[in-house]
């Protein structure tokens, strides 16, 4: 088998593989001799077909086969012994279409290399990492969050209308074609007006009810209701209003504490301090990373694919177009153009995720099944009721494995990197943290 460089231009490389038919012959009979045992053919014993009749009756349906197989040997030796990583799936293509049984084969391959990348002395980074305290200040204004959050009801002053955020508690009775239906009554029900709990259309005509008022309610059942006998059907609720309550905030005390958990509120300003404490670290380990990929960014320059740095601007210019136009959901709609923005913000992102996946190669960064497992299940839980077929599904899908590791592998590379770096710890406020925060997503 003969490879011939026909390409050599920056990262560019071509070849042509030849492989004689001479070759191809010796691949087919390998593989006739490995089966051999196994075939059986009247007038002859299992194992005792001869090699010519062999040929003769399986040879072309092994050829096809043979001939792949030598050429990815071919492919794989010469990426062996020349060290090339290509960018992206090489482009391999028969050159000699009218190829017939006794020719030689000949295969043009080309593709782009990944470059070699530089060795960064990382020792050399400095960093400045920003540290809040969860003080008093920032736990009390959770609590009254949560407070909010823990709201209860008071009645509102005899004779006040019923507003959106109210709740009403009333007695009613629902029919359909003038019969009450099971499951359309209730006493002393307390609605809370704007929670979309009821059918649509039910709670926008209890506002403005007031106490002691009865009001008739006419809706009616969409017609994708899970209940048969009422898709789609007119109903009318005869409502007894017993009471108009306004929401207030829960009393910031023990028993609001047991609401979310906590023994008590001692325990509930522990448990918020650390949440905010734990917030404040991502928020402060995104500013970082950000100065980290920049200093990063400023200390190596390599060519890059042209292949890569097209399919990057390609896919940021999708996703910009698509947070410009929320309404289109799929992808038909017109060819997006790339710009000259979308090139140089693609430059950066191959840039450092080429030097990223150097420095992990070399530091062994692995993901464990362990933390893909963790992964996995975390996005699984945004799919209620669903979340084993998507575990299911990620299991059976190779891009969606790689999708899901891709940034996990990253945030260990940039851990790893963090640890090698001189890092400086700056005590700064909440607010200067938030405005940091501010700045970055801004970018």
């Amino acid at each position: 088998m003969q490879v011939k460089e026909t390409l050599n231009e920056g990262l560019k490389r071509g070849y042509t593989i030849t492989l004689t038919a001479a070759e191809l012959d010796v691949k087919v009979t390998e593989k006739l001799k490995e089966a051999q045992p196994d075939v059986e053919m009247k007038g002859f014993r299992k194992g005792k077909v001869p090699m010519p009749l062999l040929k003769k009756q399986f040879g072309p349906k092994v050829l096809g086969e043979a001939m792949q197989e030598a050429i990815d040997g071919a492919m794989s030796e010469h990426f062996d012994s020349s060290g090339d990583r290509p960018a992206m799936q090489p482009d391999v293509k028969m050159t000699n279409d009218d190829w017939k049984e006794g020719d030689d084969v000949e295969v043009a391959m080309t593709y782009e290399k990944l470059p070699n990348i530089p060795d960064v002395d990382l020792t050399t980074i400095k960093l400045e990492k920003m540290v809040v305290k969860a003080d008093d200040a920032s736990i009390d204004e959770a609590l009254a969050s949560l407070a909010e959050t823990a709201q209860d009801f008071k009645a509102r002053k005899k004779g006040s209308k019923a507003k959106d955020g109210d709740q009403v508690v009333m007695d009613f009775v629902g029919k359909v074609d003038g019969e009450a239906f099971e499951g359309g009554s209730a006493e002393d029900y307390p609605l809370v007006l704007g929670s979309n709990s009821f059918i649509p259309g039910f709670e926008e005509q209890l506002v403005g009810v007031k106490a002691d008022e009865e009001k008739d309610i006419t809706v009616n059942f969409p017609d994708d209701y899970q209940a048969e006998h009422l898709k789609g059907k007119e109903a009318v609720f005869s409502c007894t209003i017993k009471e108009v309550k306004e929401p207030v905030a829960a009393e910031i005390n023990d028993e609001m504490a047991t609401k979310f958990g906590a023994e008590d509120l001692a325990a509930l300003k522990v448990q918020i301090g650390e949440r905010l404490e734990a917030e404040y670290t991502g928020a402060s380990r995104a500013i970082m990373k950000r100065g980290l990929l920049d200093a990063l960014d400023g200390m190596v320059d390599f060519d890059l694919p042209p292949s890569l740095l097209d399919a990057e601007a390609g896919q940021i210019a999708h996703q910009l177009w698509h947070e410009d136009n929320p309404e289109v959901e799929g992808h038909d709609h017109p060819e997006i153009e790339t710009t000259d923005e979308h090139k140089k913000l693609a430059t950066r992102r191959v840039r450092l995720g080429l030097l990223l996946a150097e420095l992990g190669q070399k530091a062994e960064v692995e993901v464990t099944d362990a933390e893909m497992t963790q992964a996995i299940m975390n996005q699984a839980r945004q799919y209620p009721g669903q979340e084993r077929q998507f575990f299911e599904f990620v299991q059976q899908n190779q891009q969606m494995q790689q999708q899901m590791r891709a940034p996990i592998f990253e945030d260990k590379v940039v851990d790893y990197v963090f640890e090698q770096a001189t890092v400086t710890d700056k005590e700064v406020s909440k607010d200067d943290l938030q405005k940091a925060v501010e700045e970055l997503e801004n970018e």
